[in-house]
């Protein structure tokens, strides 16, 4: 079983892509076919998404995506 990271993305520059902890792909979020991840589970929170897993399609990785409390600060 593949390990869990965690991806801030208060702490990554540009326009929300990442590279995969594990294999290094680059994960976009304009990728909407579901070719190179998987949205596992939504967290929410009363102020809105607080988190998301993520599969990478590539490795089988999951990611745990944090950080959208900053976008619900700036709306």
């Amino acid at each position: 079983m593949k390990q869990t990271h965690r991806v801030d993305l208060t702490k990554i520059d540009g326009d929300g892509d990442f590279s995969c902890p594990e294999c290094g792909i680059v994960i976009s979020p304009e990728d909407s076919t579901e070719e190179k991840y998987s949205i596992l589970e939504p967290k929410v929170n009363k102020k809105g998404l607080e988190e998301v897993e993520i599969l990478c399609n590539s490795c089988g990785s999951h990611i745990r995506l944090t950080g959208f409390s900053i976008l619900q600060e700036i709306a």
